[in-house]
């Protein structure tokens, strides 16, 4: 992030007056930030309305205006995480590399800390190694875990371990799955084929699709959540690689083009390390521009 602050401060320092120059330069550095077009765009909009409404004049009241029009685009639903107060089956998907088993290890101890029933399907039988490693996550998080031999149907492995959650009365279900790229045709219909399964045979179960992306990938992470979003009902997002190497505007630009809640991020590799998404966190981490070794993990809240 150390470019995307630097710049930043410049803008907000360097500006006597909140010209067009002055937008010009912001705009175009929100962009360059992974914001994206669309949310920047929409962004500027109702800053250089709330600036003309409120007769703003300094720079440094500007940035506190852009703070307040990024939580207005950023505000997760009140009811994003009922599912933790229902038995639930939580799906987690997205590419090779991104985090997804490592993040179904943190959601486990989030939810296990809670006092919640949890129990994980490894249902990544494509990998090798990925059984081993989440079976180490399911220890340290300390919840149990139903495994398939590698090479085995992954939709099996998910039948079992529904079987399992329902007999042992589970709280939440978390579902590992393989990576897969969004245009591999056989690996979405297997992913069809794991969700009709869990709706067969766990109907009353509240669902959950979140798809996990990298956050240092920038406008890729806003492709792959959009080509996602047609195979399956995504109804949450984890942004993981949030600990100072990614510009942080992507989160901003998945929410505004595809009006899909981020719910968790990841900032480090330790088990505590993934947090529900805190908006004011967020918005601080990203506008604070206290120092160039800054991230989400360092805003004061």
């Amino acid at each position: 992030m150390a470019g995307f602050f630097s710049r930043l401060k410049s803008i907000f320092s360097g500006y006597s007056a909140i010209d067009e120059d002055f937008y010009e330069e912001l705009e175009e550095t929100l962009i360059m930030g992974d914001m994206g077009i669309t949310a920047t765009e929409e962004v500027m909009e109702e800053l250089r309305r709330q600036v003309k409404e409120r007769h703003v004049k300094e720079t440094e009241d500007c940035r506190e205006l852009l703070k307040e029009s990024i939580k207005e685009q950023m505000q997760v639903p009140e009811d994003a995480y009922d599912f933790e107060n229902h038995q639930s089956v939580i799906m987690v998907i997205g590419v090779n590399g991104v985090g997804k088993t490592t993040s179904v290890g943190k959601l486990a101890a989030i939810y296990k800390k809670q006092g919640k029933r949890v129990l994980i399907a490894a249902a990544d039988t494509f990998r090798a190694a990925a059984g081993e490693q989440l079976d180490e996550w399911a220890k340290r998080a300390g919840v149990e875990i139903i495994s398939g031999a590698q090479g085995a149907d992954p939709s099996s492995v998910i039948f079992d371990a529904v079987s399992a959650a329902k007999a042992r009365n589970v709280d939440i279900l978390l579902c590992d799955t393989a990576g897969r790229l969004p245009n591999k045709k056989n690996l979405m219909e297997e992913l069809k084929k794991m969700n009709r399964i869990i709706d067969r045979e766990f109907p009353d179960a509240h669902r959950e699709n979140l798809v996990v992306l990298d956050g240092t990938t920038g406008q890729n992470a806003l492709v792959q959540a959009r080509e996602f979003g047609e195979t399956a009902d995504l109804t949450g997002i984890i942004l993981t690689k949030m600990d100072g190497t990614a510009k942080g505007g992507i989160a901003v630009a998945i929410h505004a083009e595809l009006d899909i809640p981020v719910k968790y991020i990841g900032v480090g590799e330790k088990l505590e390390d993934l947090r529900k998404f805190d908006v004011q966190e967020y918005v601080d981490g990203l506008l604070e521009m206290k120092g160039e070794e800054d991230g989400y993990e360092n805003a004061d809240t």
